[in-house]
């Protein structure tokens, strides 16, 4: 164990992007508050913040939404030095800061170091001097890729944080009886054959063709007498329309119909949760549901972890491929995946989950 950590008692972890992101760290947030028996605080986006209440690791959650990160709610310079001078009021003994390979931790670090934290851990690839008292260069991804909570938790073990337990971590919120209520109004029958559809995207290139979701949702329901629960966001309620409109009868489009806590009672009881890749499917690995994911190649190592699972990848149009060279460097070495996902595929995917 690093001498220097083992007094710390009040570590503050940054995790500034999506709910995903931030439930694929929790087994590092774990290593971290049972090895130093330490307080957790979580400075994370208004994306993932409304699920970091039920994570019992967490102890106080600070919401703030950074300029680096894509957000429309991005804060303005007064406002992050006056967050600098928050995090100082608290007295933090360290901070962890958490990324994908694809981001630059600089600008979390630099809000570290502007908030006089004594002990300060990243990935990063340049030397950072003394913005970093502890510096890992980061090999990802020219010399290795691995998934998120491997690099994560491998982040914290060079300080000597180490769990056994690498579960992702999520407390099942008391909202099932609420959920199956308005299940039933929408006259949805869990004695039958169902499973959950979430085709929303918050990246254009990760969408999959509305016309495919329909012609895999026919097939679903007539062939092999599945319900099918098209969810999403209230944004997201008129894609989940049309697509319950083009399959017709035995398709629901429940959007924006549950909070939160319902919906992840919606998927802990899901035979199956299909959906692109995106923060319900490490829902599903938290909750032990079984996933398929349409995966866009984007970030590869946010596949499902630890749930039973299929991935079908499909290549990003050359036109929605980011600009980042990182990624950049990824897409030209890794294997070349199909224009889009064949429907015969996803339903070859569905079935082998099927008792």
């Amino acid at each position: 164990m690093d001498n220097l950590w083992q007094n710390c008692k009040n570590i503050l972890v940054v995790r500034l992007d999506n709910m995903g992101d931030l439930l694929m760290s929790t087994p590092a947030i774990r290593a971290l508050k049972k090895t130093f028996n330490s307080r957790i605080t979580v400075l994370t986006s208004s994306m993932a913040a409304g699920i970091a209440k039920n994570i019992p690791e967490i102890d106080e959650t600070l919401t703030f939404d950074v300029p680096w990160v894509k957000t429309q709610n991005a804060s303005f310079s007064t406002t992050f030095l006056t967050l600098a001078e928050v995090l100082r009021q608290k007295h933090f003994d360290a901070a962890v800061i958490f990324t994908v390979f694809s981001q630059n931790p600089m600008p979390a670090v630099m809000l570290a170091y502007l908030a006089d934290i004594p002990l300060r851990l990243a990935y990063c690839r340049e030397n950072s001097y003394q913005l970093l008292t502890n510096w890992v260069p980061d090999e990802e991804p020219y010399t290795l890729i691995k998934h998120q909570v491997e690099r994560d938790l491998d982040l914290v073990a060079t300080i000597g944080a180490k769990t056994s337990d690498d579960r992702l971590s999520l407390q099942i919120p008391d909202a099932w009886q609420s959920t199956q209520k308005k299940l039933d109004k929408n006259s949805i029958d869990l004695q039958k054959p169902w499973l959950v559809l979430h085709p929303g995207v918050s990246e254009l290139k990760r969408q999959y063709p509305t016309e495919k979701w329909i012609e895999l949702g026919k097939c679903l329901v007539k062939d092999f007498g599945y319900q099918i629960l098209l969810t999403g966001s209230a944004a997201e309620k008129q894609l989940t329309d049309e697509i319950q409109q083009g399959i017709g009868t035995n398709a629901f489009s429940i959007a924006g119909l549950f909070t939160l806590d319902e919906f992840i009672c919606l998927i802990k009881e899901a035979p199956l949760l299909l959906s692109v890749n995106t923060g319900p499917v490490h829902i599903a690995s938290a909750t032990q549901t079984p996933v398929v994911v349409l995966y866009a190649q984007t970030n590869p190592q946010h596949t499902p972890w630890k749930t039973p699972n299929k991935v079908l990848f499909f290549e990003v149009p050359e036109a929605l491929r980011s600009k980042n060279e990182v990624l950049k460097f990824v897409q030209q070495h890794q294997e070349k995946a199909p224009e889009t996902v064949a429907v015969e595929a996803i339903l070859e995917a569905v079935l082998s989950f099927r008792p």
